[in-house]
């Protein structure tokens, strides 16, 4: 069966897809594996903005990589 999608779905579907593709876009900036976009302004206050958050993911990172430790490896060498 064939579902016709209608333009606002679709817009909406879009914008969702926009959305989501940004926030990964900016996460890969933070982790150094995209290089920034060369044409975004770069204000003193987004230098510190972008600062903090690369440290808050790292330190996510480092979290998940020590429960996954304490939770998953240490118990199958005991």
């Amino acid at each position: 069966m064939i579902e016709i999608i209608s333009a606002e779905h679709f817009f909406n579907l879009h914008c969702y897809n926009k959305k989501i593709m940004g926030f990964l876009r900016q996460v890969a900036e933070y982790l150094y594996i995209k290089k920034p976009d060369p044409s975004r302004e770069k204000t003193q206050w987004m230098k510190y903005m972008h600062g903090i958050n690369r440290i808050s993911i790292f330190l996510f990172l480092f979290a998940l990589m020590v429960i996954i430790t304490r939770l998953v490896i240490l118990p199958l060498f005991r």
